[in-house]
């Protein structure tokens, strides 16, 4: 016999009684249901969800118990291998369903965890990639500064050059420094909304990208939570079908059974029949005859019958009486 557990023991006495008597085996598997459900699921903290698993895993020891215990009987009682077998589907269903049950906040709750570390890492790549552009974007500006620092100085030489060879063209030079500087200022007020430009449209592609990447993270964990009940359904479909090929066949077994009953108490209905209608058909036979001879001959009816009875027994020779 197995190995006692918490939640179910059977004695290697009592064993038989509790594989071929249903209303032995349901108070077993209805205490261990009771004890089970009665636990209150919390997947809040680390002690709840432990007490969850160890729950589902009692039952499913359980359960391993008294498959355990029904092989072992099938082995000592050749003679009941298909009632202990049957039981032992029972107890493999029903404590399947159990153990799902009772893991099922368990597992939903890690499904959860799953789908809420998905979304963490999208959000996480996402402020990694607007910060990147929003790097790329500083080094860019102080690129520009720096040729534009660059630039100024170069004209400021050029305009301090101009002055010292070409004074005599100091009001044609102010001239073109003002228009030259007028210039400039128009640049760098097209070149600083350029960059503004360029700034809004690289937050705008890094919330895209977020957006994109929280999606993608929420589909992901829908598209698994809808492979998982699928596979779920498909698995309890599959089992459903296996118990109603079992119960259709069990159920062709007991009409084959039960045709073959009727056909011989036809049989033996038929023969009797038939034994019964010769034997009066006989007695009539024997009627005629006994009639022919006291009407036809001056014997007694009792000696008409002692005839009857001597060609009957083959007692005459070269007579024969057809039936």
């Amino acid at each position: 016999m197995s190995e006692v557990t918490d939640l179910v023991v059977i004695e290697k006495s009592s064993a038989m009684a509790v594989f071929t008597n249903n209303e032995q085996l349901d108070p077993i598997i209805e205490k261990i249901e009771k004890e089970a459900r009665s636990l209150v699921p919390d997947v809040s903290t680390k002690k709840g969800r432990d007490a969850i698993a160890s729950m589902a895993h009692k039952v499913a020891r359980s359960k391993t118990y008294i498959d355990n215990a029904g092989k072992d009987l099938v082995a000592e009682l050749k003679a009941l291998p298909k009632q202990i077998d049957e039981s032992r589907r029972i107890v493999r269903e029903r404590l399947d369903a159990l153990k799902d049950e009772v893991r099922r906040p368990l597992t939903e709750w890690e499904a959860e965890q799953e789908r809420i570390k998905a979304e963490e890492a999208a959000k996480i790549k996402a402020e990694e990639d607007r910060k990147q552009l929003e790097s790329d974007h500083e080094i860019a500006l102080l690129m520009n500064d720096a040729f534009d620092r660059e630039l100024a100085e170069k004209k400021a030489e050029e305009e301090r050059q101009r002055i010292a060879h070409e004074e005599e063209l100091k009001r044609q030079a102010a001239e073109q420094a003002k228009r030259e500087a007028e210039e400039k200022a128009a640049a760098e007020l097209a070149a600083a909304k350029k960059r503004e430009e360029d700034a809004i449209a690289a937050r705008a592609q890094a919330e895209l990208l977020a957006k994109q990447a929280q999606e993608r993270a929420e589909q992901e964990a829908k598209d698994a939570a809808e492979k998982a009940e699928a596979d779920k359904k498909a698995a309890i479909e599959a089992e459903q079908r296996k118990a109603q090929e079992e119960a259709d066949r069990i159920k062709r077994e007991a009409e084959a059974k039960e045709a073959a009953r009727l056909a011989e108490e036809k049989r033996i209905s038929d023969e009797k029949a038939k034994r019964e209608a010769d034997v009066k058909h006989r007695k009539a036979v024997g009627t005629e005859i006994v009639n022919a001879l006291t009407a036809n001959t001056s014997i007694s009816r009792e000696q008409a019958i002692e005839v009857l009875k001597a060609l009957m027994d083959g007692l005459v020779p070269r007579t024969q009486i057809n039936y």
